[in-house]
């Protein structure tokens, strides 16, 4: 009898579903974005400014529980600016509990399919200081010895290479030196009300597509547009501040792809791909 074979069925990827700069009592937004979300499977990294003024209690319950609320289960949070208008951003980790890490530090990692994530709180003073020698990033520096993992993406909330209204952050620059030298993919930041994906940096924020970090802004969440103010740099790649909607990254063993999914009536896309660092 003749032997039949068949081909070698995909692999399933881990599916992470990123925004930042999400929910606000004035805003219809978060409600379409959240429409989004929860017609797809994953976890849901949100990158930082969750609810809008001061992220407060009553906020959470009453401006981000009724949209974004709905996935509160398969959240994996970051902290931003926002937040700590509350003092300790008290509202923040009352409201995502253990899922948001340890109040005094607000960084944690965990694994998603093949790879590691990576959960910075970029509103470092608030936590031990922003430098190398300060406990977030010697925080980093062990856990990513702990966890040699082939293929790694971090997130958090400032920017450090942005052509948008806030710009560059330079005082995310030890965290982001420290990934890059450990041979990071992607990097996922909100705080800028837009979407950007800028060309893989390395260490210094130079060009470098074999080894370097991909870096998106996507500020996308819902609460509001803040216009691009000037023509993008050199490594800037795609950028858009007209359409709200998230980015769904499929993680595979040694590769990914991105795609960002507008709300219903936006336009803007994009999507694309890349490899995971020998």
């Amino acid at each position: 009898m003749p032997v039949h074979s068949f081909p070698t069925p995909p692999p399933t990827p881990a599916v992470l579903i990123a925004a930042g700069d999400i929910a606000s009592c004035n805003s219809s937004g978060d409600e379409a974005t959240a429409a989004l979300v929860e017609g797809i499977d994953g976890v849901v990294a949100t990158l930082g400014d969750s609810v809008y003024t001061r992220g407060t209690p009553d906020e959470f319950a009453e401006c981000f529980d009724p949209s974004w609320g709905r996935f509160k289960d398969r959240i994996r949070p970051a902290t931003g600016n926002h937040e700590y208008l509350t003092p300790g951003a008290a509202g923040y980790y009352e409201y995502f509990g253990a899922a948001a890490g340890e109040p005094t530090e607000g960084y944690y990692s965990y694994d998603h399919g093949a790879w590691h994530i990576i959960v910075l709180n970029s509103v470092c003073w608030e936590v031990g200081g922003c430098t190398d020698e300060d406990p977030q990033a010697q925080w980093l520096e062990a856990d990513l010895r702990a966890h040699p993992a082939q293929c790694t993406l971090a997130y958090w909330h400032y920017p450090r290479f942005s052509s948008g209204q806030h710009g560059d952050s330079d005082i995310v620059s030890a965290y982001w030196r420290i990934l890059a030298d450990a041979g990071a993919e992607i990097v996922l930041t909100g705080h800028d009300h837009d979407y950007e994906r800028l060309a893989p940096m390395n260490a210094v924020g130079e060009e470098d597509l074999d080894f370097g970090m991909r870096q998106f802004v996507v500020g996308t969440g819902g609460a509001s547009h803040y216009p691009f103010p000037d023509s993008p740099p050199p490594n800037s790649q795609v950028r858009d501040a007209t359409t709200f909607g998230v980015l769904v990254l499929k993680l595979y063993q040694d590769r990914y792809e991105w795609e960002f999914v507008p709300v219903s009536g936006g336009s803007f896309i994009d999507a694309g791909s890349g490899v995971c660092h020998p």
